[in-house]
């Protein structure tokens, strides 16, 4: 009953966040282009999929992938599982190897499985007429992801200043800019943005706060937030490195070939 209940509110919500975007849409489709809606019973029928999918995917969010994510983080940080053997050895570093590997998996699946980064990897493949891979782009996009949820758990354990690595990532991100290739710089910033949605924040977000709370001397509020920034930075890096990447390989391809040919 409680679930059911749970599900209703979550509906209920969803609905009054996606109908006001359907009101816009709908609005300006028929008040300001004076045009009709071609298959009107198919886009209304999407509309009501997408409330229903919404509420269901919020609601497994909360029953079990949030949790689940504030579990391992203190499990992870648990003095048993960190020292075993017992012994008032003080923490350090390289105690929380585990917790760096799991925050980079959970970066990698999560942006791997994000709907919003499929979307835009599909849509570039078509606009770029291929050059794009969709999955390059999706799977660079999750490398940076899990460099910058991993790095970010470091920052958290060993109590670093955030605004240090931001401002550092920031001017690699500058300077990548002026050397990556044209063409991907939008999309590389772009892909820092499509990060922060629905199936990375959540689980980002409970392991931030689950690792902030148990270690020693750090302030959830503090130290458990910012692990999103860092999700959305490095997207950026490896996204334009990949690309620096494929192109350095693309011009040494076509020297070897004019080599041959002379």
């Amino acid at each position: 009953m409680n679930y059911l209940s749970t599900m209703l509110d979550t509906l209920l919500l969803t609905a009054r966040d996606v109908v006001p975007i359907a009101v816009i849409l709908f609005g300006f489709q028929l008040g300001v282009l004076k045009r009709a809606i071609a298959n009107w019973r198919r886009v209304l029928l999407g509309f009501i999929y997408v409330i229903i999918g919404l509420s269901l995917f919020l609601v497994g969010l909360e029953l079990a992938l949030f949790p689940i994510g504030q579990s391992m983080a203190s499990q992870l940080t648990s003095p048993d599982f960190l020292h075993p053997e017992g012994g008032d050895t003080p923490f350090i570093w390289q105690d929380y190897l585990w917790v760096y590997l799991f925050a980079a998996a959970i970066g990698f699946s999560t942006t791997i499985a994000e709907p919003s980064l499929i979307a835009v990897a599909i849509k570039a493949n078509e606009v770029s007429g291929g050059a794009i891979g969709i999955q390059g782009l999706r799977i660079s996009v999750a490398i940076g992801v899990a460099m910058g949820i991993a790095l970010g758990c470091f920052r958290i354990v060993v109590g670093d200043p955030i605004h240090y690595y931001i401002m550092a990532g920031y001017v690699l991100v500058v300077i990548q800019t002026y050397y990556a290739p044209k063409m991907i710089v939008p999309l590389a910033y772009d892909s820092g943005g499509v990060t922060t949605s629905t199936v990375t924040v959540p689980l980002v977000a409970a392991l931030g706060l689950g690792l902030a709370t148990n270690v020693a001397g750090r302030d959830p509020l503090i130290d458990g937030f910012g692990l999103i920034a860092f999700a959305s930075l490095f997207p950026m890096i490896t996204v334009m490195g990949y690309a620096q990447l494929v192109e350095f390989l693309s011009q040494r391809k076509s020297a070897k070939e004019r080599d041959h040919a002379l």
